[in-house]
């Protein structure tokens, strides 16, 4: 009775070694690489596959998806003879197992080898101060290099991204001195186009304000000159008028009268005002003789009329 116990047992221990040596479920994105007898069998893909037992055996298991492959730090030396400190991530994924089990024995550290030899070759062609510039163009050049070696490895690299790049210490303060010179040097640069465009505008100020005040006061002198021509000619225009009428007048029935009596008055007034204005008067010896005073003026009205 325990001796068959102890055979189910063992048949039982059988079964489960077998099932676990043939069922296998692979997940998703992953690949598995069989070999039979020690040849490559196959590979087997996402999901659940029978194995034949104690022949076909999981030589290689490959995850199918994008892997971060961190590059270290190097030194490389740029071509004004500068060593900077360099280091990047690489991005690639496996795209056939096959390959990538018997192509190559780790395709991990290869790619990283390849990929800094080939930074240091990128780096050396270019200027200490390109570099930080330069950095798409060495990612490209990395990237379009390595793919090509990776090829018969059934390695796909993505895409390399420079994540530092440090110089020494030296060559940092000394970088440091020369931005903040050029920092210096726009500042005095923008200070005096600052003040010249001042003084630039100050001027053109002051030349429009001249211009300005010489229109105005040339408008102010031609409003002048047309006001003092249009006063001349009302001031004529009235005289004119006035004398029209007194001349018209002076043809009406007691217009002779009234111009005899305007001339008395007038003559009589003008001495009145010398008086006033001054001590000295100088009389006519015919002051007296009112009439042969408006005597002489009637003729004179008589002659323009």
């Amino acid at each position: 009775m325990e001796s068959g116990i102890l055979v189910v047992a063992a048949l039982i221990l059988l079964f489960v070694i077998i099932v676990a040596k043939t069922a296998v479920v692979v997940p998703q994105q992953n690949a598995y690489v069989v070999e039979r007898l020690g040849r490559y069998a196959g590979t087997l893909d996402a999901g659940f596959h029978i194995l034949v037992p104690f022949v076909d055996v999981i030589r290689y298991k490959h995850v199918l998806k994008e892997m971060a492959v961190d590059i270290p730090e190097q030194v490389c030396i740029t071509r004004d003879n500068v060593q900077v400190g360099v280091d990047g991530v690489l991005y690639l994924r496996v795209l056939n197992p096959e390959r990538a089990s018997y192509g190559i024995s780790d395709y991990r550290f290869a790619i990283s080898q390849l990929a800094q030899t080939t930074l240091r070759s990128e780096v050396g062609k270019i200027d200490l101060d390109k570099t930080f510039e330069e950095r798409t163009n060495i990612n490209t050049q990395v990237v379009t290099e390595v793919d090509k070696a990776t090829e018969p490895w059934g390695v796909k690299v993505m895409r390399y991204e420079i994540k530092n790049i440090t110089p020494p210490h030296d060559v940092l303060s000394a970088m440091e001195k020369q931005m903040r010179a050029e920092r210096e040097k726009r500042a005095v640069i923008l200070t005096s186009e600052g003040q010249r465009d001042a003084a630039i505008n100050n001027a053109e100020g002051e030349k429009q304000k001249i211009i300005k005040a010489s229109e105005a006061r040339r408008q102010q002198q031609i409003n002048e000159a047309e006001g003092q021509a249009s006063a001349i000619r009302a001031i004529a225009n009235a005289t004119a008028e006035g004398l029209r009428s007194v001349a018209s007048a002076i043809h009406e029935p007691g217009g002779r009268d009234a111009v005899q009596l305007r001339v008395a008055e007038q003559y009589i007034g003008q001495f009145g005002n010398l008086a006033k204005s001054g001590n000295t008067l100088i009389i006519p010896t015919n002051l007296a003789d009112i009439s042969s005073i408006i005597a002489t003026a009637m003729n004179v009205v008589k002659q323009q009329g």
